[in-house]
């Protein structure tokens, strides 16, 4: 649940900035009704795809899966590290806010009933971009065992009311959320999990049984801090 909320969280708070930005300029029914739809077919995805794994061979999905999971992690973690370093720019929620916003500017209304058109696809592409990563996330940590995949939705749904609560009080994108710091947590969290469905997958019986996922996320981290200083020696920004 902590890993899919964390992750989950990430990716709401990047949708969000855009959804806002489109609400603001281009009217905030339209940019709703787009954000909703995206949701409902998402929602779709995960009540359909998450059974059917239950009727794969649990190794099957440990090794499949891990390995996404891992290498989905890893991506997540080289970023952090790199970013940390001050290799490449942090992102900057308040910069897209403002850079969507200009974008949504010059484009005429194009109406659909009561809706505007560019709006609703806006909304509704960026929300299904993000989700989609999430659900790939629900889903792959739902498959790592029995009753998991409970858990893994409760997480990401948790993260979508906290991060759409936020954005309907303050009205603006979560500039303050520490997100870097959030994709080094998660991108930790991931590769010890992949690591560890992979090594279940492949038949490795892992010293502790589950408690191996403590020592692995331990690893990852000590590696990807004592990655951040190295990688700051010489360090340019040469953007994202």
């Amino acid at each position: 649940m902590a890993a899919s909320f964390l992750a989950s969280l990430v990716e709401c708070v990047e949708a969000l900035t855009v959804v806002l930005a489109v609400g603001t300029v281009r009217g905030w029914r339209s940019a709703l009704a787009g954000a909703a739809a995206a949701l409902v077919v998402l929602g779709t995805i995960v009540r359909v795809l998450g059974p059917q794994l239950q009727r794969i061979p649990l190794h099957v999905i440990q090794l499949a899966v891990g390995t996404m999971v891992l290498l989905f992690g890893l991506r997540w973690l080289r970023k952090a590290i790199l970013r940390a370093a001050g290799r490449i720019p942090l992102h900057d929620e308040e910069a897209a806010f403002a850079k969507n916003t200009v974008a949504m500017l010059p484009l005429r209304p194009q109406q659909v009933g009561l809706l505007d058109r560019v709006a609703l696809a806006a909304a509704f592409n960026i929300t299904m971009l993000e989700g989609t990563e999430v659900v790939f996330i629900v889903i792959a940590l739902g498959a790592g065992g029995a009753g998991l995949l409970l858990p893994a939705t409760a997480g990401a749904l948790i993260a979508l009311l906290v991060v759409t609560g936020l954005g309907v009080a303050l009205h603006r994108p979560l500039a303050r959320v520490p997100e870097n710091t959030l994709k080094f947590a998660v991108g930790v969290l991931l590769s010890g999990f992949g690591t560890f469905w992979v090594g279940e997958g492949a038949g490795f019986s892992w010293p502790g049984g589950d408690l191996a996922i403590v020592a692995l996320v331990a690893g990852y981290l000590s590696i990807a801090l004592a990655l951040v200083p190295m990688s700051r020696a010489n360090a340019v920004v040469v953007g994202d």
